[in-house]
């Protein structure tokens, strides 16, 4: 069966339905996403686990969670329909980009940035297809794994010998609190200033929480958490509230608006980080990745600067 697989998988539709059964993490996301039905899209999956003689994904706690297996033919299902999009490009007019999907996973923060990115981008080539991914670091380095995205954008990288990347972005973190707050009445603040507040954090696994805790630990400094946040919206609005204090991207302050925040001015801030592009070597670029990194590294890294300037 290892040598003949190819025979028993039936379609590319089978492909394209397993992808989005994938992505949207549910049969009836799946089958809403490419309006098909509920029992269509069922059949078509039992249909895949029956060719390969394992099952593709388990039920548990009436979550979908794909097995290993499942994955792997996930990537490979990625590997064979961009090769059919690289072919449908190139017997059409490649050049112009007419069609064709470009896939982007990204950890939380780059949320706020990345649209403004993407917007001309799209303007230039109306007929691309986005897929954008937003989860955290752990959740985004887990898609890095699988190969299944053309791109990834983190503020720390993994470090792997299978991958690429390039800085393109300045992402420095600052210190905010309400607009009241009896420190932002100070005209200059040092990091033990904060000591005795309550300070509002990221959940582990994400980035911001990762270059805090990095930057507090080489300082000898450990400030009084309170709360342990999954957003960077819902720290904004727990700072407004007055919840607490938090160290945040100054982008959730550039594109995502400040409004009842401040900026403290901590003499040791912002803390020092960057966002960077990263993809796997052993993956072959679409015609369209390849269009869009060039267009990522000149004018749409000269955008995003501006705009930060700006701020």
């Amino acid at each position: 069966m290892k040598s003949r697989l190819h025979a028993h998988i039936g379609t590319l539709r089978q492909l394209e339905i397993l992808l989005a059964v994938h992505d949207h993490g549910s049969i009836n996301g799946a089958a809403k996403a490419l309006y098909l039905t509920q029992p269509t899209v069922s059949i078509q999956m039992k249909k895949l686990a029956d060719a390969i003689g394992l099952p593709l994904y388990n039920i548990t706690n009436r979550k979908l969670i794909f097995t290993d297996e499942g994955l792997e033919l996930v990537k490979t299902a990625v590997e064979v329909l961009d090769s059919f999009a690289r072919l449908d490009m190139s017997l059409s007019d490649m050049r112009e980009l007419k069609t064709g999907t470009l896939r982007l996973a990204v950890v939380n923060t780059s949320q706020y940035f990345i649209p403004h990115l993407l917007g001309p981008f799209c303007e230039r080539f109306p007929g691309i297809e986005i897929q954008l991914k937003v989860g955290n670091r752990e959740q985004t380095i887990e898609r890095l794994k699988r190969g299944v995205d053309d791109f990834y954008v983190f503020s720390h990288p993994p470090q792997d010998a299978d991958t690429e990347s390039i800085e393109f972005l300045d992402n420095p973190l600052v210190a905010i609190a309400y607009e009241d707050h009896p420190l932002a009445q100070r005209k200059r603040l040092s990091l033990k200033n904060l000591l005795d507040e309550p300070f509002l954090i990221r959940e582990p696994g994400s980035g911001t929480r990762h270059a805090v805790e990095e930057f507090l630990r080489d300082r000898g400094i450990e400030l009084n958490v309170k709360m342990t946040i999954e957003s960077n919206e819902a720290i904004k609005h727990s700072v407004m509230s007055k919840l607490g204090i938090s160290i945040v991207s100054a982008h959730t302050l550039t594109y995502g608006g400040q409004s009842g925040l401040i900026k403290l001015p901590v003499k040791e801030l912002p803390i020092d980080s960057h966002w960077f592009f990263v993809w796997s070597k052993s993956k072959r670029q679409t015609v369209i990745a390849s269009e869009f990194l060039q267009y990522v590294e000149t004018e749409g890294k000269e955008l995003l600067y501006r705009d930060l300037i700006q701020a």
